[in-house]
């Protein structure tokens, strides 16, 4: 589904990333993890089309996409949430979910303004797909919320439904767990396996441990920009170099 070639990365005279290859199966739960600066944001900022890398190709489904935008990614079945949650404020929490619906219209300005019955009929529909990602999220009743008035573990949920509102091949999810409390954390584990049972696959990065070694099929390891390991939970959590990576020597 994802493939990932000789990825680099220089700001300046820094090198964010150096030389990252792995891949990722159809269906597969794929975690990234590393210490702090290990270049994890980076890599996925390049691969959803934010940054342009110094080196190296991105493949989706074996297709180039080294230099497509945000946009075109999403066209194509590639989403992303954030660190930091993107939610539309003072919005209601059904509109930030419709909002994520765009690329599914065909009606233009005029039709809209005019109440076209075309367009009605497909307000209808965008409305109806927008409550079915909040109830496949599990909060439907807030749908005439404001977003700025729900609980923050409530805007992580929010943010992956209207990221699922485009029936996308792959998810990139950046630090989901990030804030999250323990019952948070394990529903949010549950939201992620049902999107894999979907039929989509996911692309973690998270500092939450007991999370990722619970729900991935395979982990990248990266540290100082390098790719330092990759295996199943089970070899990762038995692999010195990555023992010593967070813990230091000894």
């Amino acid at each position: 589904m994802l493939r990932v070639e000789k990825i680099t990365q220089v700001f300046g005279g820094v090198t964010a990333l150096r030389d990252v290859s792995f891949s990722v199966a159809k269906g597969e739960i794929k975690g990234v993890i590393g210490p702090n600066g290990a270049g994890k944001t980076t890599l996925f900022n390049i691969i959803s089309g934010i940054y342009r890398q110094t080196s190296g190709d991105v493949f989706l489904a074996e297709k180039k996409i080294t230099q497509f935008t945000p946009e075109r990614l999403a066209r194509r079945g590639m989403v992303r949430t954030f660190q930091n949650v993107e939610l539309f404020g003072n919005m209601t929490v059904l509109e930030n979910v419709m909002i994520g619906l765009h690329t599914k219209s065909r009606s233009g300005i005029l039709s809209s303004a005019l109440k076209f019955p075309t367009a009605i009929r497909e307000e209808r529909r965008i409305r109806q797909k927008a409550l079915e990602c909040l109830e496949f999220a599990g909060i439907t009743e807030h749908a005439e919320e404001t977003a700025d008035n729900l609980p923050f573990g409530k805007c992580r949920l929010l943010e992956i439904a209207r990221a699922m509102a485009l029936e996308p091949a792959i998810i990139l999810l950046d630090e989901p767990a990030a804030g999250l409390n323990a019952r948070e954390t394990a529903d949010l584990g549950q939201l992620i396996e049902r999107i894999r049972a979907t039929g989509v696959t996911v692309v973690l990065v998270e500092h939450d441990m007991e999370l990722v070694m619970d729900i991935c099929d395979s982990i990248l390891v990266l540290n100082l920009g390098e790719k330092l390991a990759e295996g199943t939970p089970l070899e990762i959590q038995e692999n010195q170099k990555v023992i010593t990576a967070y813990l230091g020597e000894g």
